[in-house]
């Protein structure tokens, strides 16, 4: 409730943190692998619009790296977070609740990323805080900016902080870039079918998130989940790698932003339906899973031109 400030959070000390700059080196092999783990050549090993992504197609030199991969480059932020000045939380009350993403170049198959990470937004919730953490990242050699992730963090539980009766909002976002869209009420422009493999997860946490959620069944078991769950990022980069095969003609350099918000978790194994609706350059998308008819995920993802195909 706002007013009560019975949190312990102070707002001043959170926005005023300084985090250290990081690297963050990869190679071919990790940009191939997470590739596998957002489904890329599930349905057909030979795709053409996506064997790219893991083999180096018709004689190419380096292998094609998805902008969804970007989001490797946060994987440290909540065990950051914990340690953050000012922020008392209880990190099992931690829910990545939006992804927002903007790509300025394309990512290299391989290198070494400098982030910079920053606060962009605090806001009291009455039960929860809403925390912003944004990371640009640079290539460490030739210093060009790369792209930049910005995480949504609901802390449950941590909300009440405001000392009047206004609660506490801060953003550094003025322009908002990221407010999500209505989905449409028409027809969608595409519909996609995909099953996950009961692996999945498995699979994907070797892109480096080990959250025991996502792999250990009693861990999965005491939050309240019948069995361990797929992570949020992993969905998103399956709902990407949709639009660019079914929007972009599988021209992953047409993506300049992608937002997400999740709205509920997926089992590995489950149907996955991506609805997606084209408006000018932009698509507007959701995720359902078939077996429960639930929306999963939904957000925008903003092209720099359509495709010839179309």
């Amino acid at each position: 409730m706002a007013g009560s400030g019975n949190s312990g959070i102070d707002p001043e000390l959170v926005i005023s943190h300084k985090f250290p700059e990081s690297l963050h080196t990869y190679t071919e092999r990790d940009a191939a692998i997470y590739a596998l783990g957002v489904g890329a050549c599930t349905k057909d090993a030979i795709d053409d619009k996506e064997l790219k992504y893991v083999y180096h197609q018709d004689g190419q030199e380096f292998i094609q790296v998805l902008p969804t991969f970007s989001t490797l480059f946060t994987v440290g932020i909540p065990s950051q977070i914990e340690q953050l000045p000012g922020l008392p939380f209880d990190p099992r009350l931690l829910l990545h609740g939006q992804q927002y993403i903007e790509v300025y170049k394309p990512l290299p198959s391989h290198g070494c990323i400098l982030n910079k990470t920053s606060i962009a937004g605090l806001h009291d919730k009455g039960k929860a805080a809403v925390l912003e953490v944004e990371i640009l990242s640079y290539e460490k050699e030739s210093g060009e900016r790369l792209c930049m992730n910005r995480l949504s963090i609901y802390l449950r539980g941590a909300g009440g902080f405001s000392k009047s009766s206004q609660p506490y909002s801060y953003s550094s976002n003025r322009s908002n870039q990221s407010a999500f869209p209505k989905i449409p009420k028409s027809q969608p422009f595409a519909v996609y079918e995909e099953c996950t493999h009961a692996s999945q997860a498995l699979l994907y946490r070797l892109s480096g998130d080990y959250n025991p959620l996502h792999s250990d069944p009693k861990f999965a078991e005491s939050a309240g989940f019948s069995r361990p769950i797929l992570h949020g990022l992993c969905t998103l980069g399956f709902a990407v790698r949709t639009i660019i095969k079914c929007i972009c003609g599988g021209d992953q350099n047409m993506i300049k932003k992608v937002s997400g918000r999740f709205l509920l978790h997926v089992y590995p194994g489950e149907t996955l339906i991506t609805e997606m609706w084209l408006e000018g350059l932009r698509v507007i998308y959701q995720v359902k899973v078939n077996e429960r008819n639930r929306a999963v995920l939904f957000g925008f993802v903003d092209l720099d031109r359509l495709s010839s195909s179309m």
